[in-house]
């Protein structure tokens, strides 16, 4: 039986999982929306993925997960390792593309730019506390424009004269947006201005200050977007690569640092037909009153965190 291992990534948007072989070839991959239920994804996407592998061929010896809900479902899969996004981003498209410099990631509600060194993250920047710029913040144009958001680059490229759009900030966006409809502006150079507006306030915010390199490659859902691939790229003057499989880096990275974790536990892919609840304990032994929480697997204590020292500790029984 030859070894596998199963990274998945957890937003808020979106969850995704791989599983690689001992090569770190890709086995199986799946893309699903979180719907507010990362528990639910992350079954969803286990099980799917125990039908697409080979099971008589590979076993899954060891799993990774990283995102929003990386700690949540990493007690769910008994995970070998658990790491933030930055790490596991940086190490699977490292992998991939070994002499990139500079990663561009936009999500569903947060972006993030990763500079590398001889294959090593040395600097990075998040913004997640506005979502202008995000591939929420065009969907919701794309919904007001009448438009389907994977038209959206299409649709930019058709443009000689893109509108130009305050993106600054999602509110400002929008008003903006409806002067510029009022005042007649044709819809393709509207959506142009969009997507220049999201290259624009991505490099104004969460890229202001880093040297950004090339090679340069871009991720996340919105780099499926071609209209903004070439802002950036215009903005830039540098070419932009975008991967087939960059919308699964951070899975594919976590996929990765479980394999090379050497930390190999029971895996099975009956997750899906487990009984997983969280539960809220606050702890009454300070004035920190911690809040707790606890993971039940089928009624069972398997996992806690968010205690502050010992006394706050909700043990699983061993």
């Amino acid at each position: 039986m030859k070894k596998a291992y199963l990274g998945i990534d957890i937003g808020s948007i979106s969850t995704k999982g791989v599983i690689i072989d001992e090569d770190k070839n890709i086995l199986a991959s799946i893309y699903i929306w979180t719907e507010g239920n990362p528990m639910g994804a992350s079954k969803k996407v286990i099980s799917k993925l125990g039908e697409m592998l080979d099971q008589d061929t590979y076993k899954v010896v060891a799993a990774g997960t990283t995102g929003s809900a990386r700690k949540l479902v990493g007690a769910m899969c008994n995970a070998s390792i658990v790491k933030n996004e930055i790490t596991a981003h940086a190490v699977g498209t490292t992998t991939l593309h070994p002499d990139v410099r500079t990663i561009l990631e936009i999500g569903g509600q947060d972006s993030k730019i990763i500079c590398v060194e001889n294959g090593v993250a040395v600097d990075y920047a998040m913004n997640t506390l506005c979502a202008a710029g995000t591939g929420s913040f065009l969907s919701s144009q794309a919904r007001r424009l009448g438009v389907e958001v994977n038209e959206f680059g299409k649709i930019a490229l058709s443009s000689s004269n893109p509108t130009p759009i305050a993106a600054r900030c999602t509110v400002f966006a929008e008003s903006d947006l409806v002067h510029k409809i009022q005042m007649g502006h044709r819809k393709e150079d509207i959506i142009a201005g969009l997507c220049n507006a999201v290259a624009n306030n991505y490099l104004n915010n969460i890229g202001k200050g880093k040297k950004i390199l090339p090679p340069i490659v871009f991720q996340g859902g919105v780099s499926k977007n071609e209209g903004v691939v070439k802002a950036f790229s215009d903005s830039l003057n540098q070419k932009i690569i975008v991967d087939d499989n960059g919308h699964l880096m951070g899975c594919y990275g976590a996929a990765i640092l479980a394999l090379g974790s050497g930390i190999e536990k029971d895996f099975t892919f009956d997750i899906a037909d487990m009984d997983f609840v969280t539960k809220e304990v606050v702890c009454p032994h300070c004035a920190n009153h911690c809040e707790v929480i606890c993971v039940y697997r089928n009624s069972e204590l398997i996992d806690s965190w968010g205690n502050r020292c010992e006394r706050g500790e909700v043990k699983a029984e061993s």
